[in-house]
């Protein structure tokens, strides 16, 4: 009897010793790795830039329309920019077949924000996202010189001038930055536009739309912009 007792007072210091000796045997193995957040230590200005657009230059230089477009930008973290873009749109149109005759000059402006959707936000490569609302005010002439007349019948020489417009559109961008030497980057574009409100004239729709395009067939657009960081 005294043997069985002493073995049991054995056993039972022997457990306490074991859970003595590995108090933390059970946490350590319920317990998860950490992970260590680095903190993004980037100011929250990081510059602004300042360019122009080349693809609405050479199309105004080559074609009977266009536009010429400066644009600013700020550089929030690497990660926001918001934008600016203003130009001066001009179009001087005469239908070889029709004689119809189309002109106007007139300032637009562009305002919005663009994503950089990069993981690595301070590259020097950008694929970015966003967004813009345009506006424009301008005024047209526009000719005719085959209009028939109503009484006589014959061909009349049919004119207006300052034909008044406004014009709101949003337009949906997305392209690509690259840094290229220095201060100097590259931005190239793609534009979605969707017109929102037109003001209607009794004349009909204008051919061109200053910062817009072409009227019919201007949905799509490419910006190409030379840049200056500061």
């Amino acid at each position: 009897m005294m043997q069985i007792k002493n073995t049991s007072s054995f056993i039972s210091i022997l457990t306490i010793s074991l859970l003595l000796l590995f108090p933390n045997a059970g946490n350590a193995q319920r317990r998860k790795p950490v992970t260590t957040v680095v903190k993004d230590t980037v100011p929250l200005f990081r510059g602004i830039s300042v360019g122009v657009d080349v693809v609405g230059a050479a199309i105004a230089v080559m074609s009977d329309y266009g536009q010429y477009e400066g644009v600013a930008v700020v550089n929030l973290k690497d990660k926001y920019f918001p934008t600016i873009e203003i130009g001066i749109g001009k179009a001087d149109k005469k239908d070889d077949i029709t004689g119809t005759t189309f002109a106007t000059r007139a300032p637009y402006f562009r305002i919005g924000t663009d994503f950089n959707v990069m993981k690595n936000k301070h590259d020097i490569y950008r694929v970015i996202v966003g967004a813009r609302a345009a506006y424009t005010s301008f005024s047209y002439d526009f000719g005719n010189p085959n209009v028939k007349d109503p009484i006589w019948g014959g061909p009349v020489d049919y004119s207006v001038a300052n034909v008044p417009c406004n014009f709101l559109w949003a337009e949906l961008v997305g392209g690509v930055n690259a840094k290229i030497l220095g201060p100097i980057h590259l931005g190239w574009t793609v534009r979605y536009r969707a017109r929102l409100y037109a003001k209607s004239s009794p004349y009909g729709a204008p051919w061109y739309v200053p910062g817009y395009g072409l009227n019919s067939t201007s949905r799509l657009g490419i910006v190409f912009n030379i840049c200056l960081d500061f």
